[in-house]
């Protein structure tokens, strides 16, 4: 098990996630950002709209996300 925060993740906050795989960490971080879309969190918002920017550019996107999975692969486990 790894720990990353939703801030790590793109997020807006500090709270955590731990899971096995990379997968998993990003889907539980995707379900929390529904939640905080749902509630009009501000900063979670604001996070988003900046994720819908990056979303713009597939390669961009693609690196975004081979940079987490590496921050990821590198934590060490629990």
């Amino acid at each position: 098990m790894k720990t990353m925060t939703c801030r790590q993740l793109g997020g807006a906050c500090d709270l955590e996630f731990s899971a096995a795989t990379f997968e998993e960490i990003a889907e539980m971080s995707k379900k929390h950002g529904m939640v905080m879309f749902q509630k009009g969190d501000a900063s979670h918002l604001k996070a988003m709209n900046e994720m819908q920017e990056l979303m713009q550019s597939p390669e961009a996107m693609k690196e975004w996300m081979e940079n987490k999975r590496r921050e990821f692969d590198a934590l060490p486990d629990e």
